[in-house]
């Protein structure tokens, strides 16, 4: 048997004491949470759809057909046929352009999980639109979620993090306005301009930092950086005192698994 290294989010009010790594454990979950949702199960089997249930709406029943899933979009990468499922019970919902026929019930949400932090390179070509408002529309990586802080790094000529920005909404599947073809976007939130930028040579000189993969990839692409969020969160406090009670809420012991 494998020894993991890490585990999961300890969970809270919750009768699994860390967030679920499969699809058993969404079961498990969603066991503690359908009387919640006025839902009454009928059967569990291991065929498509998992769970046949009642939902009480008014002075009757609805008969709902369930599949769970671990992450929402595995229903779409498992060929699952939409029109004879009516709910999806994921742990994250990550299938963004999931059709509105079928309800999406995201766990993580029941059990008060995190955020993620992203940075999310703007070019050179795209900094004039971040400092045009405090709320813009953005492309992001699919794997984004409502409320995950992103770091704002602006590629060139400064190549630092001044703009903190937070995702305000669920994301949508759309043209991309940079390159060809679709991509995720969504409505962020700016939550702070940042008096002291970090720096890319601040990150690279700092003794962990030095050695994250992001670093070594020059910060290409949309990188999830939840795992070094401690020090970065640190920098940029230490780096702009005026903003620790801002970011407080934002702290690294509020991160999402």
């Amino acid at each position: 048997m494998k020894i993991k290294k890490h585990r999961a989010e300890v969970l809270h009010n919750s009768p699994l004491h860390y967030a679920p790594e499969n699809e058993l454990g969404v079961v498990y979950l969603f066991a503690h949470i359908a009387r919640k949702l006025q839902v009454h199960v009928e059967e569990i089997h291991a065929e498509f759809p998992d769970c046949i249930g009642y939902q009480k709406i008014g002075g009757a029943e609805k008969r709902i057909r369930i599949e769970f899933e671990f992450r929402s979009r595995n229903f779409k990468t498992h060929k699952h046929a939409v029109r004879k499922c009516d709910w999806l019970v994921c742990w994250e919902h990550d299938w963004h352009d999931a059709p509105h026929s079928l309800r999406i019930v995201e766990l993580k949400k029941f059990f008060g999980v995190g955020f993620k932090v992203w940075i999310q390179p703007a070019l050179a070509s795209q900094q004039a639109y971040l400092d045009s408002g405090n709320k813009l529309d953005w492309g992001l990586s699919k794997r984004t979620s409502a409320g995950d802080l992103l770091l704002m790094y602006r590629c060139s000529p400064t190549k630092t993090i001044e703009d903190i920005f937070v995702l305000d909404g669920p994301l949508r599947r759309r043209k991309a306005g940079w390159r060809s073809g679709d991509c995720y976007g969504g409505i962020i939130k700016r939550v702070c301009k940042l008096k002291g930028p970090i720096f890319l040579d601040d990150i690279r000189q700092h003794p962990v930092l030095k050695t994250a993969s992001f670093v070594r990839r020059n910060f290409q692409g949309n990188l999830q950086v939840s795992e070094y969020w401690f020090y970065l969160h640190e920098m940029i406090v230490n780096r702009n005192p005026s903003l620790k009670k801002k970011m407080s809420r934002f702290a690294p012991e509020k991160l999402s698994a």
